[in-house]
């Protein structure tokens, strides 16, 4: 049940249907009693110089946009970096040093998902998790870090930071619950709006492919895979951070007569204890160099 209405929902968000349409139009006054709310809330808040370079990634909306791997192609270029994220669906409270210099320090369970990716793919960084971003910055400095990435942070107005915001079309642009946005953007908050195919492009790598694979995912908006899978037995979607169970995972594998389970690197951080045969299907980003440029006029270089 939990799964279908997420999927109701990202339906009614980036796909309606007609009814959907009707319900969007229905709750509209709700919209807009909560965006002029998110706009009080912006205009309350004051920054503050936390004494580090902070760049934020985002974006306005419900739902992935490839936050991830951005993050991942940004900060891989600078040294004493640190990546800090809320570290949504982990098993865990509070702040959580997840990797510090390439020593992984905990599990996927306590740091979740994203939080692991970064782990993997950077390992000459920290990764911090914690619903207080402002704590999080203070740990990453504390460890050394001269410039912090924050992962979905554009709401944090209380911090001083270059905002980045991935652009991700929508057949709605109205606010929650009407539409998808959880904010606007601002007319007088600087935020650098990028978009795909002009200031990055998505590079997709095929490993471990074996002849009968079976996708099994767990990401918001699954179907923006499509364009990049290459022939498989079957598509199975889990809700976005879904903890899997071996078993499950099994099922379908036996289910398909599958060779392998195909997945993201998100759903890789997870299966990989479980000794399952795995294609791995990862994303990667190659940014502009644009952007590099303004980060480093940002940080006064």
């Amino acid at each position: 049940m939990k799964k279908k209405v997420i999927f109701w929902v990202e339906e009614y968000f980036y796909n309606p249907s007609f009814t959907q349409k009707l319900l969007s139009i229905l709750l509209l006054p709700l919209s807009w009693i909560y965006c002029f709310a998110m706009f009080l809330r912006f205009k309350s808040k004051k920054s503050e110089d936390l004494g580090v370079d902070v760049i934020s990634v985002g974006n306005l909306s419900v739902g992935g946009s490839g936050k991830t791997p951005f993050v991942t192609a940004l900060a891989s270029r600078y040294k004493d970096a640190a990546v800090v994220l809320r570290g949504y669906g982990r098993k865990s409270n509070g702040l959580v040093v997840v990797s510090n210099d390439g020593e992984i320090l905990c599990d996927v369970d306590r740091s979740g998902d994203e939080a692991m990716i970064y782990a993997h793919k950077l390992p000459n960084i920290k990764v911090i998790v914690s619903e207080d971003r402002k704590k999080g910055i203070l740990k990453a400095k504390e460890l050394g870090a001269k410039i912090v990435f924050l992962d979905d942070a554009y709401s944090k107005h209380e911090i001083k930071k270059l905002d980045i915001l991935i652009d991700v079309e929508s057949k709605n642009s109205s606010c929650i619950p009407s539409g998808p946005f959880r904010e606007r953007l601002w007319s007088s908050k600087e935020a650098l709006l990028v978009k795909e195919e002009i200031d990055f492009t998505r590079v997709v790598e095929l490993k471990n492919k074996s002849d009968k694979m079976s996708l099994v995912t767990a990401i918001a908006r699954p179907k923006r895979l499509d364009v990049y899978l290459p022939e498989v037995l079957s598509k199975n979607y889990f809700e976005d951070h879904h903890s899997f169970t071996k078993d499950e995972v099994l099922a379908i594998l036996q289910r398909d007569n599958a060779d392998s389970i195909l997945v993201t690197y998100k759903d890789f951080v997870k299966l990989e204890q479980f000794d399952i045969p795995l294609s791995l299907l990862d994303l990667k980003v190659t940014i502009d160099k644009k952007i590099f440029e303004i980060v480093d006029n940002y940080r006064g270089k």
